[in-house]
């Protein structure tokens, strides 16, 4: 795994209830950009040095973007299903 300062740093949930945790690099170990990373995690306001685990992704502010675009059309269209499934009950 390797990042650069400003990718993301996202540790996916182990069960379906559990978010995942997204944190903006802003240090990296080496620099070929491996491990260990300092992260600032979203949503908190520490960061913490991690050496991340198989559970982590790391993705480009780009990739982020998209993931976040996508994740927000899925839910749309949930709702969506949601409300049409609700109307015809």
């Amino acid at each position: 795994m390797h990042a650069q300062r400003g990718d993301w740093l996202v540790v996916k949930g182990i069960h379906v209830d559990v978010p995942e945790h997204r944190g903006r690099i802003v240090a990296v170990g080496s620099p070929d950009g491996a491990p260990p990373f300092t992260v600032r995690w979203e949503g908190a306001d520490h960061e913490s040095t991690i050496f991340p685990g198989p559970d982590a992704i790391v993705l480009t502010e780009a990739e982020m973007a998209a993931q976040d675009a996508h994740d927000r059309e899925r839910a749309e269209g949930l709702g969506a299903l949601q409300q049409h499934l609700s109307t015809d009950a």
